[in-house]
């Protein structure tokens, strides 16, 4: 049975390491994230050490290397935001949540992502759950939107 990481490297036969970025992007965006088994078969693809592809990978933030989870979680940190109180959205996310920055929970149920930039300053601090989009969201507020993401999960 082939796995959908042998799948995408046999679109790439012949390829070397210029094509790493890519088969990077493909498996993520197939997968969801890059496990440590995608990894290494890209490794003994592209003739690379594992430990040269996570160097890569961990670059670039577009990566990520746990799946996320069932409520995942945007905070914009661009400077409106900043400026407007994000860290405090942060710290109470993480806080009410469990989980850090980065990270997704053991129960597969959040994870949070830190953004740059959402490019809807007017609307700081904003914040992204499953693809919604919430604008001028306070510390307090954050207890409504996570509190929502259990409701949801229960009903």
């Amino acid at each position: 049975m082939t796995t959908t990481v042998d799948s995408i490297l046999a679109e790439y036969a012949g390829a070397g390491r210029d094509a790493l970025i890519p088969i990077l992007q493909r498996v993520q965006e197939r997968e969801g994230y890059l496990s440590t088994d995608a990894i290494v078969r890209i490794g003994e693809k592209l003739d690379l050490p594992a430990a040269k592809i996570y160097g890569v990978a961990t670059f670039y933030n577009q990566f990520r290397f746990q799946p996320r989870g069932k409520n995942h979680i945007m905070i914009c940190r661009g400077t409106a935001c900043h400026v407007k109180g994000s860290a405090k959205v942060l710290e109470n996310i993480s806080h009410r949540t469990g989980v850090e920055p980065g990270r997704t929970s053991r129960d597969g149920q959040f994870s949070i992502e830190v953004v740059a930039c959402m490019g809807a300053c007017a609307l700081a601090p904003a914040v992204n759950v499953n693809g919604h989009f919430y604008p001028k969201v306070s510390p307090t507020k954050v207890d409504r939107l996570i509190q929502d993401c259990r409701d949801e999960e229960t009903n």
